[in-house]
Parts: C-alpha cells; sequence; structure tokens
C-alpha cells in the first residue's frame, strides 16, 4: 500500500525532496575546491579540544591498524537490499544503488582524488566483507575489522524529534509498526503480541507473506510519541528508528543489537539507554509493567538516552570525523600520504 499524501504531509520524517535537491545542489560545486581544502580542515581539526574525542569515535568506526592492498581488479555486484562496488571513488554512479547513498558517500569522498579506490557496500548489510570495505552497516559479533562504517542513509535513519509529552503522560502501552523484511526478531514479537492488551502493534506496507490480520495502518512519529514504550526491532540490519526513539521522552524497547551504524549501537547499555529484552521476548511483558509501576527509573534511562544522542547533534564535528575515518582508509590502503 502507498503512502497517502496526508501521511506523507504529517509523518514527522525529513522532507525527501528537499534532501535530494540540496544534495544535487551542492554537487555543483568544484570537487577541487574540498580537495585543496581537506589539508587545512584535518589541520585546523588537531587543535580542536575534542579532537581526542574525535579520533576516538574515528578509531571506532575504522577498526583497521595495518596497511592492506585492494585487489587490482574493479567489480560490481547489486543484490536486493546491498551492492558491492570496487574501484576509483570518481566512477561510482548514482544508478548503481539508491540516490540517499549516492549523495552522502558523495559528500564525503569529493575531499580525496577520485582515482583513489575503494571497495564500497551501500544498504542493509548483515555480514562482514572479505577485504575492507566502507558499509553503513556491520555485525557486532566475530572479527568486524572490514567493515569500515560511514554515515549513510542519513536522512531515514539520522532524525530527532522534540517530544513535548512528559513519561507520565503517554499511554501505558507499546507501539510497534514496521516491515517484516524476513526478520525473525519481528515476526517472533508479532506472533505473540498481536492483540495484546499492552500493544499496538502492526505491519505496514507491502504484505511479505505475514497473515492478513497483522496489516496495520501507518502511524505518524507525532501518534508514536503518544506512548511510553517504542519497539525498536530489528529488520534487516539495524533498527532503523532507534534514533529518534531515543531523543524522544518514551523508552525505546529491544532484544540486544547484532548489528551497529554510525549510531554505535555497540556502545548502548542495557537498563542505562535502553530496556533489553530477551529475544524470546518472555520478559518483555514484565520489564514494561515494571516501568510503568517506576516511572522514575524509566526517566532515569530516558535522560541517559538524551545524553547518548546529544553527541551526534554537532554537524561540524560529525563531517569532520567522516573525513578521519576516510583520510585513515586512504592512508592504510597505501594511496595518500602518512
Amino acid at each position: 500500500m502507498g503512502d497517502s499524501i496526508l501521511y506523507k504531509l504529517t509523518s514527522g520524517k525529513p522532507n525527501k525532496l528537499l534532501f535530494l535537491v540540496r544534495g544535487f545542489a551542492g554537487m555543483a560545486v568544484p570537487g577541487w575546491l574540498f580537495r585543496r581544502l581537506l589539508p587545512h580542515v584535518l589541520r585546523q581539526a588537531r587543535l580542536r579540544p575534542d579532537w581526542d574525542y574525535i579520533c576516538r569515535r574515528a578509531d571506532y568506526y575504522i577498526r583497521l591498524s595495518e596497511p592492506f592492498a585492494l585487489p587490482a581488479e574493479d567489480r560490481f555486484e547489486r543484490q536486493r537490499s546491498w551492492a558491492f562496488y570496487r574501484g576509483p571513488i570518481g566512477s561510482y554512479g548514482r544508478a548503481m544503488f539508491h540516490t540517499a547513498y549516492y549523495l552522502d558517500q558523495h559528500d564525503v569522498t569529493r575531499w580525496f582524488p577520485p582515482a583513489f579506490r575503494w571497495s564500497f557496500c551501500p544498504g542493509d548489510v548483515y555480514f562482514t566483507p572479505g577485504e575492507p570495505t566502507v558499509v553503513k552497516s556491520r555485525l557486532l559479533e566475530c572479527d568486524n575489522r572490514n567493515s569500515v562504517i560511514l554515515k549513510l542513509d542519513k536522512l531515514r535513519h539520522f532524525m530527532f524529534v522534540r517530544d513535548t509529552i512528559p513519561f507520565s503522560q503517554k499511554k501505558d502501552m507499546a507501539i510497534f509498526r514496521g516491515k517484516i523484511r524476513q526478520s525473525r526478531v519481528r515476526t517472533k514479537f508479532l506472533e505473540m503480541f498481536f492483540r495484546h492488551p499492552l500493544f499496538d502493534c502492526g505491519v505496514v506496507g507491502r504484505n511479505e507473506g505475514c497473515p492478513d490480520e497483522w496489516m496495520s495502518p501507518k502511524k505518524t512519529i507525532r501518534e508514536h510519541l503518544d506512548y511510553k514504550f517504542i519497539m525498536a526491532l530489528e529488520g534487516n540490519d539495524v533498527a532503523s528508528n532507534l534514533k529518534w526513539v531515543m531523543s524522544s521522552n518514551s523508552l525505546a524497547v529491544m532484544t540486544r543489537p547484532t548489528c551497529e551504524t554510525w549510531f554505535m549501537e555497540g556502545t548502548l547499555r542495557p537498563g542505562y539507554h535502553y530496556v533489553e529484552v530477551k529475544e524470546d521476548f518472555s520478559d518483555l511483558e514484565e520489564k514494561l509493567r515494571y516501568y510503568i509501576a517506576h516511572p522514575d527509573e524509566a526517566e532515569e534511562i530516558i535522560r541517559h538516552a538524551h545524553e547518548y544522542v546529544d553527541q551526534f547533534r554537532d554537524k561540524e564535528r560529525e563531517r569532520i570525523i567522516s573525513l578521519v575515518v576516510m583520510d585513515k582508509y586512504f592512508r592504510l590502503s597505501g594511496q595518500a600520504e602518512n
């Protein structure tokens, strides 16, 4: 089912058309200007009082420390939810994958020579590439050093909300609206809690094989904020709503994350930044009733969540961290001077 015009106007999500207009307008600035400015920007960054923090963030995203060489041959492959490209950054084209990923990577790669080579895997990545590769998401288990995280698909993933409703005035319920996306976690949740009195849940979009009764109309972000608990359940990779949920006055409820993005989900602390429940959801109802009965503890978690989100609000610092990540990638691959 397609989104109605009314829903698009009131959803609370960023305006995609405006994002595209700004993105393509920004491409009119010649790339050589950014490449000339890069040494100055990095020198000035080292003088910032938060330089140590910038380095810690960058080292978190690119965990490689030893030099590496990319395979010599170019490669392109496209799957349903991701693509893989190896070649010069200047040859990566908009038609290769979703436009949002193209614009987001271009914001960073235009600061470097277009002949520099990289491996790039945009989309929902739920595996670890065989070579150092720039991704939006990476697995938290096993050796994930080949997954180099960049801030990608920002329009969808990095949005925050201004929630004026106190936790105490929200409904004593949890809400979930999302796609199934072949997610075992989401399917299990709906099997257990669809039509449960503590939950308002349903599947949106196209029916991907779930029971017809699970299909529900979409709710705007503003409508989500009426609930004390918002489920943040992983789909193909991460839960895309987690960022704005943690900026709200509602509690984010989720199983322990298995993937992470630029949001560094792997550093989140259960019971401190969010409410963690077991993968079989056997403790979910108990956890919700506990925080309904202990609102002071719930509000403390919400305060910590807000503090966590705040570190991503400095747009200039976020840009610098992205540049430091890619500068390290190109230095370790022997393409930029050390």
